[in-house]
């Protein structure tokens, strides 16, 4: 065991929500540290869309310009079958305010280096890639930190904080060690990702077209140089599948999607297609004396809901002030009980986020 490291907040968990509090909270001048178990960000089937408030965001914190460089394709609508197979459009994005009238389809690695690279210009940041979190440091009825790994050298070593902030994921095993309350909703499906490859001569545009057939649905996001797609199918089938065989599974890609069928070869084992257990759960309270939960290890929500979890209505405060976190839903008096001795606020700062999105 090496000796006890420091800092003012740690952030388990190198996702978008860590990164971007990171970003904030190194702009404040508050020392932050990160730790992300993987050596990159390099993952597939990932969320991939940026909407528009998050780019109104970008802009504020003056990433705007560098955002736009990064690969991208548009989403302009988002329109599902209606019983006869005719195109319905439930989202018009034309719809929102100038400029960002769509919705940015962009890999999230890339996002990530971006918002990591920004973010590491801070003298007060400091992310440790390979670092998993193992267990939660709780001395005198609070958490003080984690105890986690580098699997670079495999020392297991002491990182204590002031605010412990848990945002792993749907599967945050810090999250588990607290046993905080929680509320699960039931959800009928699953969803297995996969790729397949785009030709030349298919149609460029970017689109999520979903194709319905009984019980299964299958999801296809036209990425710019290939087909991201998610198979929907009742709960509990994965086993069943993967026993039947790719063989089985090309044939049900094909029947909801007979365009596929010149390219459904590309999936050669089962161990292309990725199961996502999905979820629809909240935590009653998302924190405890030093710790606060963000993100899906507070509210698993995708891909049953579509969309942004938050967005801020406030300018970032000049460097020097405090950041207050006001994650959705959560009460001004839960935060000051979580982490009243290291977030703090000047009261005419003080602006909720709203917990809702322009980009729904």
């Amino acid at each position: 065991m090496g000796h006890p490291e420091r800092t003012t907040v740690l952030i388990s968990g190198g996702g978008p929500a860590g990164i971007v509090l990171g970003l904030l909270l190194s702009r404040a001048g508050i020392e932050v540290t990160v730790l992300e178990k993987h050596a990159d960000f390099l993952r597939d089937f990932r969320g991939d869309t940026v909407h528009a408030s998050t780019m109104r965001l970008l802009d504020d914190l003056g990433l705007g310009e560098k955002f736009r460089r990064l690969p991208q394709g548009r989403l302009g609508n988002l329109q599902i079958p209606d019983r006869h197979g005719s195109p319905v459009t439930v989202a018009d994005f034309s719809r929102l305010p100038e400029p960002y009238t769509y919705v940015g389809m962009v890999p999230q690695w890339d996002l990530l280096n971006l918002l990591a690279q920004e973010a590491q210009q801070e003298p007060t940041f400091s992310l440790h890639m390979e670092s998993e979190s193992l267990s939660l440091l709780q001395e005198h009825g609070r958490v003080a930190g984690v105890r986690y790994r580098s699997r670079t050298d495999g020392v297991e070593r002491e990182l204590r904080a002031d605010l412990t902030v848990v945002c792993e994921g749907r599967n945050s095993s810090l999250r588990q060690q607290l046993n905080l309350p929680e509320v699960q909703y039931p959800v009928p499906f699953d969803t297995w990702w996969f790729r397949l490859p785009r030709h030349p001569d298919d149609r460029q545009e970017v689109r999520i077209a979903p194709l319905i057939r009984g019980s299964e649905v299958l999801l296809t996001l036209h990425r710019t140089d290939y087909y991201q797609l998610a198979y929907l199918a009742p709960k509990g089938s994965d086993p069943h599948l993967r026993e039947e065989g790719v063989d089985s599974f090309r044939a049900r890609v094909t029947a909801l999607s007979p365009d596929f069928a010149d390219r459904v070869g590309a999936l050669s084992t089962m161990d292309q297609v990725h199961l996502l257990d999905v979820r629809l759960n909240l935590l009653r309270r998302r924190w405890a004396e030093g710790m606060l939960c963000i993100g899906d290890a507070a509210h698993a929500m995708t891909p049953v809901a579509w969309g942004s979890t938050w967005r801020s209505r406030t300018p970032w405060p000049p460097r020097g002030s405090w950041l207050l976190l006001y994650s959705a839903g959560l009460s001004r008096s839960e935060i000051w009980r979580g982490s009243s001795d290291v977030v703090c606020c000047p009261p005419a700062r003080f602006r909720p986020f709203s917990g809702r999105s322009t980009g729904r």
